[in-house]
């Protein structure tokens, strides 16, 4: 669990530099940061927004979990 000082940190930060504040939560290779870059391109509102919604909503250790881990091959 984040406490409250790391999250309003990080809300801070996404709103100065909003692909930051996202690689900060959830790295800097990942969906999130790319599509809070390209939206920060386009436009300096949407980035923020879309980095506020990624750092308080989304949750990655939600999506991958044992049940639902990603099965990679191995040759």
């Amino acid at each position: 669990m984040v406490s409250s000082c790391e999250l309003c940190c990080e809300i801070l930060i996404a709103i100065l530099l909003p692909p930051v504040g996202v690689c900060l939560r959830h790295g800097c290779c990942t969906v999130e940061f790319f599509i809070c870059l390209v939206l920060t391109c386009l436009g300096y509102l949407p980035g923020i927004i879309y980095a506020v919604y990624a750092i308080l909503f989304l949750n990655r250790d939600d999506y991958f979990d044992e049940c639902r881990r990603p099965i990679y091959y191995v040759a």
